[in-house]
């Protein structure tokens, strides 16, 4: 076991369980580090055919660490791009990937969380998941690339509800827009995933490969819009509306945004 991330083998699945029960598997430096590094393991194993994504204790990831970002806010700006670079430098190594990720989802997926859902290739939803993007509701913006992989999949409007109202959307109306690709009951998340990957495993890994080098390039630059979302996180952590909205977090009351 390492800190924040559980790595296992299933055969020729690589599984990796983001394990810190006690603030619903936020995610950590530690837990991003080691993310990277076993990703970076499976790409050059050729014994790991599929990777599967989880979180521990029916839950996904609530996302970034809230405490840490208030920190960051006190911080320089350059200080808080490396920061988010982190986590980028997570979701890039997921994208670029040859082997399929899938991501079993249970409980919440929310801001960072949500984001590297999306970065995983296909997702299997237990029914009551609970998908948000979360940053507006405390000033911030996305990161992670959120806003490349729902431009993708969504129609303008939804796009735009997910975008600017941050609230929960349910793994059934995600999965009518192709977003879910499987939706199953209650705490069948993870062994469904688990399926899936081991058939995904044992077909033509370099074939697999390829198609989602394909896939990326048909897609546009995930890379540029990455940039994009770091330099207006940055700007959104030092503007006063962050500031309001994670006090507020903390104080467990509605934000004011607008001095009200």
């Amino acid at each position: 076991m390492t800190i924040g991330l559980d790595v296992e083998r299933r055969g020729r699945v690589m599984l990796l369980t983001m394990n810190d029960p006690a603030t619903r598997n936020a995610l950590s430096g530690e837990m991003m580090a080691r993310g990277r590094e076993a990703l970076d393991e499976a790409t050059h194993d050729e014994g790991v055919g599929a990777i599967v994504l989880t979180g521990a204790d029916g839950a996904f990831s609530s996302g970034g660490h809230l405490t840490r970002l208030y920190d960051h806010a006190h911080k320089s700006r350059s200080e808080n791009r490396d920061a988010i670079e982190r986590f980028h430098g997570w979701v890039r190594i997921m994208r670029e990937c040859p082997k399929p990720i899938v991501a079993a989802v249970e409980g919440p997926a929310a801001g960072a969380g949500f984001s590297l859902a999306l970065a995983c290739d296909l997702i299997v939803a237990a029914e009551d998941a609970r998908f948000l993007t979360a940053y507006v509701r405390v000033g911030l913006n996305a990161d992670g690339g959120a806003s490349a992989s729902l431009a993708r999949a969504l129609p303008p409007q939804l796009y735009a509800e997910v975008m600017l109202d941050g609230g929960p959307v349910d793994p059934q109306r995600l999965h009518g827009f192709g977003v879910v690709n499987r939706v199953v009951a209650r705490g069948q998340a993870l062994p469904e995933a688990l399926a899936w990957a081991a058939t995904l495993a044992d077909g033509p890994t370099a074939a697999m490969g390829r198609a989602k080098r394909l896939m990326e390039l048909a897609y546009g630059n995930f890379a540029t819009q990455l940039a994009r979302e770091s330099d207006l996180f940055v700007e959104a952590l030092h503007h006063t509306e962050a500031k309001e909205g994670i006090d507020a977090f903390f104080e467990k009351r509605a934000p004011k945004f607008h001095g009200r």
